[in-house]
């Protein structure tokens, strides 16, 4: 009995799931059919139970806190476990598609998923590379695309912001050191319609046209392993080249930095995203890359 006492009512943890997963409590409301004032009174409820806030309220919404995004984990784990209970403990397979630009399901999400799989073993992903030119890319349940927002109807959360760096091999430098910025204009500048060099320059304080000449790639992987290979200097995002800057293969010649255009997004149906295996991969993976 003492135990039951200290478990916090199963109406205040299912409107904090809501809230948490529909990202307000207006949105949790009309799921489990009660008031916003209801859901915010539970919500109040369990916070004072547990001595902790979980949400951060502002006239333009409600966010988790740090001790929201830790207890919503667990409560989601709960729930899970109680789920497969009523199923005889048989756990259910939840498949979940993301489709994903090469370089960043090769080089940021890949290494990241056996931290998700931990958290998430019952979760299959099914993971498919999207071509970043298509006019009109296949849609999957989370799409990761980077641009600016909007980019359709879907729901687009931003995943995070990232800096422009100029990027070379050492051997290139080697035989054609790089000073100061400038230097540049006697490089051999590699080019990709997915990053463009006219904000670096302008960072640089150099007044150039965006290069119209030099080999050209339609992939972020590729323009690097272009640049380890010794063909040229690269621009390009800091996060999508650590797998190169981390062992060396590109070093950063400069420390100017620009900010990039073309931030990381996940892309969701709305109707999608009370799905909790949806609801689960977007919030990791915007915790991931906080």
């Amino acid at each position: 009995m003492a135990r039951l006492q200290r478990l916090p009512p199963i109406h205040a943890l299912t409107a904090f799931e809501s809230a948490a997963r529909l990202g307000g409590f207006a949105p949790a409301a009309a799921e489990l059919c009660v008031t916003p004032s209801a859901v915010s009174h539970r919500i109040r409820l369990l916070e004072t139970q547990l001595g902790e806030q979980l949400f951060e309220r502002s006239p333009t919404g409600v966010r988790l806190t740090e001790a929201g995004q830790r207890y919503l984990l667990g409560v989601r784990e709960a729930f899970d476990k109680l789920s497969h209970l009523s199923r005889g403990g048989t756990p259910e397979v939840l498949r979940l598609s993301v489709g994903s630009p090469p370089t960043f399901a090769r080089n940021l999400l890949i290494p990241r998923l056996p931290e998700f799989y931990r958290q998430w073993p019952d979760i299959e992903i099914e993971v498919a590379v999207a071509a970043p030119m298509q006019d009109r890319p296949e849609r999957h349940d989370v799409d990761i695309r980077f641009g600016t927002a909007p980019f359709d109807e879907r729901a687009a959360t931003k995943l995070f912001d990232d800096q422009l760096v100029v990027l070379a091999a050492p051997r290139t430098l080697e035989r054609q050191p790089l000073a100061e910025p400038a230097d540049l204009a006697r490089a051999e500048l590699l080019r990709s319609p997915l990053v463009a060099w006219r904000p670096w320059f302008a960072a640089a304080g150099l007044d150039w046209p965006e290069p119209s000449r030099g080999l050209l790639f339609t992939d972020l992987g590729i323009l690097l392993e272009a640049a380890a290979s010794g063909l040229g200097v690269a621009v390009c995002t800091r996060r999508v080249a650590e797998q190169w800057t981390s062992d060396g293969q590109l070093v950063a010649p400069f420390a100017v930095t620009a900010p990039a255009a073309s931030p990381y997004y996940a892309l969701v149906e709305r109707d999608l995203g009370q799905r909790p295996e949806v609801g689960a991969f977007v919030d990791w993976l915007t915790a991931s890359f906080a």
